[in-house]
């Protein structure tokens, strides 16, 4: 077991002794967990092999789930990225540094064990002054997928990453709370019609305003049932997902509440314990625990992870979550539930 240390660091001014600190780690090969405005990354030397190796085993992550890369500078994108269009520097200069995530061609720099054996590498600019400052200091680029066990919630606080990783990593910088609360958006640069990976804070909309036509990948929408490569990270694989059984309730907004309740009191019929998590503070459901998610797709967003944590600590065998309208950051929302849910109920 490795001694992990936890340090607190400012998010508007991180003092610089102590981002020294943990540069020092990223320099010889070691891993620091930080916050970004999206959630906690775990971070290594990006172009060391053997430190990226340790993401994988700190996270048990499949291998062949890629990378994101972390930059402080647009510069850094040509030294790891073989072609980048036009269009691609629009939305760098349009979106960077924020929660975007651009996949290009990468170049040779690049370790297959980032990409997953891709030709292909995601690059970010992380708006986060910890994640910018961590980046400087080190002199490194750094990959950093969420900082937790593969396929649990993604840590959006130092609490969470320590319930997951510590004693598996080196460091955990704690920044406080992360202010979006889901993973960047993920857009592929690199086919002749753009793509949308992951959907997230930028949204589907904004980026047809930068690029016109963008093709959204069928697994967003739950019209893929089994992905075979995992072009993208956050793709093939099962995530964000609690411990209990997470039911989706969505579709018709004046029926979901009426359906929801039925659904939870057929559990608590069989002697199940049931969880509900609402967008509306005025209906009452009978249930074990009630947790309220805001009344806004942002509120929802920013608190969905740390709901299915906070669940996590009480006996509920099931979660049942209210669905939302699949546009804007909506969509990032109902992607993230529908990757973690074990059951889907339309109504």
């Amino acid at each position: 077991m490795i001694k992990t240390k936890i340090i607190k660091i400012s998010q508007d001014a991180p003092e610089p002794s102590k981002i020294r600190s943990a540069a020092v780690i990223i320099k010889k090969g070691g891993l620091v967990a930080f916050p970004t405005e999206t959630v906690y990354g775990l971070g290594a030397d990006a172009l060391n092999p053997e430190a990226v190796k340790k993401i994988f085993n700190a996270k048990a992550r499949p291998a062949d789930n890629p990378l994101i890369i972390h930059i402080a500078e647009k510069k850094q994108v040509y030294e790891i990225a073989e072609k980048v269009p036009k269009a691609a520097e629009k939305l760098m200069n349009k979106f960077w540094p924020g929660p975007l995530t651009i996949i290009l061609k990468k170049t040779g720099k690049v370790p297959s064990i980032i990409t997953g054996g891709l030709g292909k590498v995601a690059i970010r600019m992380p708006k986060s002054k910890i994640a910018l400052a961590l980046i400087n200091k080190s002199g490194k680029k750094i990959a950093a997928p969420s900082a937790n066990s593969f396929g649990r919630p993604s840590p959006t606080s130092a609490q969470h990453v320590i319930l997951d990783l510590k004693g598996k990593i080196d460091m955990i910088i704690d920044g406080g709370n992360t202010e979006i609360g889901l993973e960047s958006t993920v857009i592929d640069m690199s086919t002749a019609t753009p793509v949308l990976m992951r959907p997230g804070k930028v949204t589907l909309e904004q980026l047809e305003e930068q690029l016109g036509r963008v093709i959204v990948h069928p697994a967003i929408l739950g019209k893929k049932k089994k992905v075979r490569i995992a072009e993208s990270p956050g793709l093939k694989y099962k995530h964000y997902a609690p411990r209990a059984e997470l039911v989706l309730v969505y579709g018709s907004k004046s029926r979901i509440k009426e359906k929801m309740q039925q659904i939870a009191d057929d559990y608590r019929n069989k002697g199940k314990k049931v969880g509900i998590i609402s967008c509306s503070k005025s209906h009452c459901y009978a249930a074990d625990c009630v947790k309220f998610a805001g009344n806004t797709q942002e509120s929802f967003a920013k608190c969905l992870f740390s709901l299915f944590r906070e669940f996590d600590k009480t006996d509920v065998d099931v979660i049942i979550v209210s669905g939302t309208e699949e546009k804007s950051l909506g969509l990032a929302v109902m992607n993230r539930l529908r990757k973690a849910s074990t059951r889907l109920v339309k109504v």
